[in-house]
């Protein structure tokens, strides 16, 4: 047995000897069920592990076209951020600029491709939306950026993490529970069920939620899924807040499924989502962009068109758009 299977074993053990002695309250999904694989489970997938092959995504510089003036628009900058603007409000989600997803800057999972926007050149953002605490979706040198480039910028983060954001100095943040709702301007913000879980470190494991975000605006509506694997909560949405004009669905970090299936859907699963949603048409994310499982870094994109052509859907109606692409809402 290698070395660094045996320092897994040891960092597991020792992870969930902590984790049981901490206690205290937790969350769970809206079935009540808490997703905690076991320290075989993820020995046996550790061990198996063949990573796939880096490749870099095609990109564009079409976002260099946008003006103060740009409205009703999305941008795909990378993993699970999208730049959008819903003609009232400019919203950021999950930003991620970070090379690595990670709580250190030495190790984890690192970009395979710059952020299509820099930080820096993002146009003044209203919004930020995170939709659970895993280092691939909030990034705290990413935030802090943001607070001080866009200093009138409001934080709606899940319940459990205002406390995390408010110690590093993130000022103007709210947390939300599951169909909480805040307006902004003209745009009702709800925090919406996913099939999850959190954790940042050893002790905190589903201490906070994890969810997604639906955006409804006079002139759109808008529904950003997060991280989650299938359920009946996208059902629940669409009977609940209506069918969105426009849904942001995760298609990767799905292999192997035995493992993976509770908390990432696959390109299959993605594509029922948005029929569940009832969404007018449907954006990829959460591919691409960080090698965090085993499929082949293109396989997400292909399965998703091979799941269209089996449903007899538009190509057009679930895209994988490009990176940094103006991508305009339509009536």
């Amino acid at each position: 047995m290698s070395r660094s299977i045996i320092q897994t074993i040891l960092w597991i053990a020792l992870s969930q000897w902590l984790i049981a002695c901490a206690g205290g309250d937790r969350f769970t999904n809206s079935d009540g069920q808490a997703i905690n694989k076991s320290l075989v489970d993820l020995l046996q997938w550790r061990v198996a592990r063949q990573q796939p092959a880096p490749i870099e995504l095609p990109r564009s510089d079409d976002w260099k076209g946008l003006s103060g003036q740009s409205t009703q628009y999305a941008v795909w900058i990378g993993h699970a951020t999208y730049l959008l603007n819903n003609g009232d409000l400019t919203i950021i989600t999950d930003p991620i600029f970070s090379r690595r997803a990670s709580p250190v800057s030495w190790a984890g999972p690192e970009r395979m491709v710059e952020p299509a926007i820099a930080l820096t050149s993002l146009p003044p953002i209203d919004v930020v939306l995170v939709s659970h605490n895993h280092y691939d979706h909030l990034d705290i040198p990413s935030l802090l950026a943001l607070q001080a480039n866009h200093p009138r910028a409001l934080f709606l983060v899940p319940k459990g993490d205002l406390a995390l954001l408010k110690s590093v100095g993130i000022e103007r943040v709210e947390e939300y529970d599951w169909w909480q709702s805040r307006q902004v301007e003209r745009t009702v913000f709800t925090f919406t069920p996913a099939h999850h879980w959190s954790a940042r470190g050893l002790l905190d494991r589903n201490r906070s939620l994890w969810g997604g975000w639906y955006m409804a605006a006079p002139e759109r509506t808008l529904y950003h899924a997060g991280d989650t694997g299938y359920s009946s909560d996208f059902s629940d949405i669409r009977q609940r807040l209506g069918a969105p004009d426009y849904a942001f669905i995760p298609i990767g970090a799905y292999a192997p499924r035995w493992f993976m299936a509770a908390s990432h859907v696959d390109p299959d699963e993605a594509l029922q989502i948005a029929e569940d949603v009832g969404a007018g048409r449907a954006f990829a994310m959460h591919w691409g962009t960080f090698i965090l499982t085993d499929e082949p870094i293109e396989e997400p994109q292909l399965r998703l068109r091979e799941a269209l052509n089996d449903a007899g859907r538009a190509v057009d109606f679930f895209i994988t758009p490009i990176l940094g692409e103006i991508n305009p809402f339509v009536d």
